[in-house]
């Protein structure tokens, strides 16, 4: 009994150390695979940002057209530009080997990164890039410490640095005011993101732009969600409908039997 008892507390062991790790707290992100929008400003974005090194090799171009309503010759204009077909699978052209002399890694495919990480995680992810002068890119992540690859983004957010900033106070997650005015109650945060040096778009066009992108990853982890639960909602309609007609032939039946 004794070892069994030793032999599942070893193996909780690793459970109970991934519960004890945590990293800054994300902020939620609302998103919407319906904002056909979003999605094509989404999938600009990815094309022309991330599928320098990313590829999502499990998505074909004609597939997220018709998905997100673009016409084929404008996807192959605006966001091909390897040479492939319609038909394709989107593949970028970086060799792994080169990958991997240039990055230490060869940069994962994101097709699924959506569903292994979550939007929220990606969200933070995203926007949490600040220059770090120690780390080979320049560059590090407070949602993903050390990490590995450039600030793609930075021409649109602008460089960040971590310094000081009055945030307002949150107790129990919800933030406070004061009682007499109505202001918000804010403190001096030494940790926080701060943009040093400007980008193209603001803070809000930024995490607009931001979402978007994260939006198309998630309709790429799961593109037949919407289809999915259109199906769902069908169902459960035939199964009220028929509940309805099961339920009066129960009653007819008992009616005799009583």
């Amino acid at each position: 009994m004794k070892k069994l008892f030793v032999a599942l507390i070893l193996a909780a062991l690793p459970l109970l150390s991934f519960a004890a790790e945590h990293g800054p707290e994300l902020e939620k992100v609302d998103i919407d695979v319906s904002d056909k929008a979003a999605l094509q400003d989404g999938a600009r974005t990815f094309a022309n940002y991330c599928m320098g090194c990313h590829s999502a090799k499990f998505q074909r171009y004609e597939r997220v057209a018709d998905d997100l309503g673009i016409p084929h010759e404008v996807m192959l204009e605006k966001l091909v530009f390897t040479g492939a077909k319609i038909g394709d699978h989107m593949n970028i052209g970086m060799k792994p080997a080169d990958a991997k002399a240039w990055f230490g890694a060869a940069p994962p495919d994101l097709t699924l990164v959506a569903r292994v990480r979550g939007t929220d995680w990606l969200y933070g992810y995203l926007k949490s890039f600040y220059e770090d002068p120690s780390r080979p890119w320049g560059v590090n992540n407070k949602v993903f410490p050390n990490v590995g690859m450039p600030n793609v983004l930075v021409g649109l957010q602008g460089k960040q640095v971590v310094g000081c900033k009055q945030v307002q106070v949150v107790e129990d997650g919800k933030k406070q005011y004061d009682p007499l005015t109505g202001t918000p109650l804010t403190h001096e945060a030494c940790d926080q993101l701060k943009i040093d040096t400007p980008g193209a778009l603001n803070d809000e066009q930024f995490d607009d732009k931001v979402k978007n992108l994260v939006t198309f990853l998630a309709y790429s982890a799961n593109p037949v969600k919407l289809q999915h639960q259109r199906i769902g909602t069908y169902v459960l309609l035939y199964l009220a409908f028929f509940f309805v007609f099961a339920y009066l032939l129960k009653r007819e039946y008992w009616k005799d039997v009583h």
